[in-house]
């Protein structure tokens, strides 16, 4: 690994900062790489820093995640039907497009994960989706009001989170907005529901990494995972107090600042 403890820090702070904010940890991750000439954190570096935030969400969900188990292991055996256990099976329902098209696609998506233009373009669009989602009148509901429907949207739109620049978590919170859900709720599903996602993506690189018999500094990996853990549940805990007194509105107005800033760099040759 070519990065000193410097870059290591700024970037797992940068990833466990990103990752579950509504502002593409993607596009952010790459940003030092592009506009400051660092050299590539390598996939290594990638799957621990993932790690990190993996171990954040299940740790600051912990509760709620046991309870979901055993509410769907109860389903499974016929005993009750909680509202509990339609919440799991609607996690690993909306886990199913994302998953199998990533699966399939995972070669053409990291083709296209370096285009600044790109980046710029999606982070502008989907700043104004979502601007109209968090303006959105109709009913807000709890989690415990979710619907297959809604299960459905949220988890086909995880689709669009392929395409660099997107944000994983904005446009799962955008379209659990837009299907009635309240903040809270949005954003509380769009946690769990990356659960399986960083698992899944974090196993497929990690069987990468060991293909491709990539070296390791153990001692930057863990201060990596432990660093983007860290601030990972920092941020978890403090954008789900924020955002419903505050709403979406600064996350999208530096979306459209970052995409306005990306597209000045890139027309001007910077990058």
């Amino acid at each position: 690994m070519e990065l000193d403890i410097f870059k290591v820090t700024f970037l797992a702070i940068l990833q466990g900062f990103t990752e579950f904010l509504p502002i593409s940890s993607s596009a952010h991750i790459i940003l030092p790489k592009e506009l400051l000439g660092w050299p590539d954190q390598g996939l290594v570096f990638d799957v621990a820093v993932h790690v990190g935030s993996l171990m954040a969400v299940v740790s600051y969900f912990r509760r709620d995640i046991s309870a979901l188990f055993v509410a769907w292991i109860h389903s499974c055996m016929g005993k009750t039907e909680s509202a509990q256990a339609h919440l799991a099976w609607y996690l690993l329902i909306a886990t199913i497009p994302a998953g199998v098209i990533g699966f399939l696609f995972a070669s053409e998506v990291e083709a296209y994960s370096r285009s600044m233009l790109l980046i710029a373009f999606t982070s502008i669009f989907f700043a104004i989706l979502m601007y109209f989602a968090d303006r959105y009148e109709g009913a807000r509901q709890p989690l415990e009001k979710m619907n297959l429907k809604t299960c459905l949207i949220i988890g086909f739109s995880q689709v669009l989170a392929l395409i660099p620049g997107t944000s994983r978590s904005g446009i799962t919170m955008t379209a659990g907005l837009f299907c009635g859900l309240d903040r809270r709720a949005a954003a509380k599903f769009s946690f769990l529901l990356a659960i399986p996602i960083i698992a899944a993506g974090g196993l497929f690189k990690g069987m990468e990494m060991l293909e491709t018999g990539t070296s390791t500094d153990w001692a930057i990996l863990f201060y990596a995972i432990a660093v983007s853990a860290a601030v990972s549940f920092v941020c978890i805990h403090y954008f789900l107090r924020l955002i419903e007194r505050i709403g979406f509105m600064p996350f999208i107005v530096y979306r459209i600042v970052m995409g306005v800033a990306l597209l000045g760099l890139y027309y001007s040759g910077v990058l």
